[in-house]
């Protein structure tokens, strides 16, 4: 339980005696989904032309393998039940991520006033195996940590701005991850890379929007969640699906930082996840492929962690850890005409399932000192190699 206090437009939180636990530290304040770069460009003057041009006007280059309309049209399909249905990068409370609507057809599956009632051992046991049944590729659960809920929402599809707060009792979060094609990854920067974060995007709100029903199907409440509503890296983090790495993504310890981050919000009781860090933050700081392969020169060299704020008021500050350059990265995606997946695709963690793969993660979080060789090794064996334009085949494959 905290306290908020609302000063300049900033919700600050205080903790009180019998808080839950949370494994990680937090902010002491609520950061405004106003801020965030992907909002930025809606009303920032210094962004809008330049959002506008990336969201409204790109051009497709029909002799280049990657940006091609056939390339766009599979990475317009892969956002299609995001864009056409989900809202999840719109609004809160909306579309598949509706926090209490029920099809009129549905309502007899949720009978109101009725609660299944188990400990919250045996609840967490049924969220996870219902959620991996459902699509998720992992699931953790943790407390909601109020720092890491929005202060305020910013409604593009009204074009508002206003204060954000979870219905009473949602004081745990189930977060899922759901993993990206590893192959498709491979071709970043362009369309077809797109294609596969735009996927992960539709996916998670299908697998949010069936978490939460069938939550409510066993008489509680459920706020599904893309990314609205809360940060979702610190609860993926604190549920136990992974470190954050020095790209500024979750490092997720089979997929790397290939995964989506769905949420779902709920008074159910459950048994709570922890942080189980396996060797990310000190590989980090051996590897800085992603630093060096970064287009836009948005994410830091430094060898150690010493800032607590970044560069940014897209930056959510106050905690010791990489700050990336929200700018400087944004600005990249606008002269590309798509997103860009580079720090994605040359992470030594993102890798297939294997046997050696697997060993290579139990050496990083085991042995350290073997860090170096294990970077080596990766660039040995010719992984984080960008698909050169004439040996591109996706379509041909």
């Amino acid at each position: 339980m905290v306290v908020k206090k609302n000063t300049d437009n900033v919700v600050y939180v205080e903790k009180i005696e019998n808080e839950p636990y949370f494994p990680l530290k937090t902010c002491d304040y609520r950061f405004d989904q106003r801020n965030e770069m992907f909002k930025r460009r809606t009303w920032d003057e210094e962004f809008v032309e330049h959002g506008n041009r990336l969201y409204l006007d790109a051009k497709y280059d029909n002799s280049r393998y990657g940006y091609r309309k056939l390339d766009y049209a599979l990475r317009n399909a892969a956002w299609n039940i995001e864009y056409g249905y989900a809202f999840g990068n719109m609004k809160s409370n909306f579309g598949l991520y509706s926090w209490d609507h029920v099809p009129a057809k549905a309502e007899r599956f949720v009978k109101k006033g009725s609660r299944v009632e188990n400990s919250k051992e045996v609840n967490a046991k049924i969220i996870k195996k219902a959620a991996g049944f459902l699509g998720a590729d992992d699931v953790g659960i943790c407390y909601a940590h109020p720092s890491l809920i929005y202060s305020h929402e910013m409604d593009l599809v009204k074009n508002e701005h206003r204060r954000l707060e979870l219905p009473k009792g949602c004081t745990n979060v189930i977060v899922m991850a759901i993993a990206m094609d590893y192959e498709a990854t491979r071709y970043s920067p362009d369309a077809i890379a797109g294609a596969t974060t735009g996927l992960g995007y539709s996916q998670q709100a299908v697998v949010a929007n069936y978490v939460a029903a069938f939550i409510r199907g066993l008489g509680y409440t459920a706020v599904p969640s893309g990314n609205d509503t809360a940060v979702s890296i610190p609860l993926a983090m604190a549920a136990g699906l992974g470190e954050l790495g020095r790209m500024g993504l979750l490092i997720h310890p089979e997929f790397g930082p290939r995964v989506r981050l769905c949420k779902v919000f709920t008074d159910m009781p459950l048994q709570h996840d922890d942080f189980r860090p396996f060797g990310v933050e000190q590989f980090c700081k051996t590897c800085k492929k992603c630093a060096r392969h970064c287009p836009s020169k948005s994410i830091s060299f430094d060898d150690e962690i010493t800032q607590t704020k970044g560069p940014s008021i897209s930056n959510h500050s106050g905690v010791l850890k990489w700050y990336i350059n929200p700018e400087k990265c944004f600005m990249f995606w606008v002269k590309n005409w798509v997103d860009c997946n580079n720090c994605v695709m040359v992470c030594p963690f993102n890798k297939p399932a294997g046997l050696l793969h697997d060993v290579v993660r139990y050496t990083i979080k085991s042995i350290p000192i073997m860090n170096r060789l294990m970077l080596l090794m990766d660039d040995f064996m010719g992984y984080g190699k960008f698909i050169k334009q004439e040996n591109k085949c996706f379509w041909e494959d």
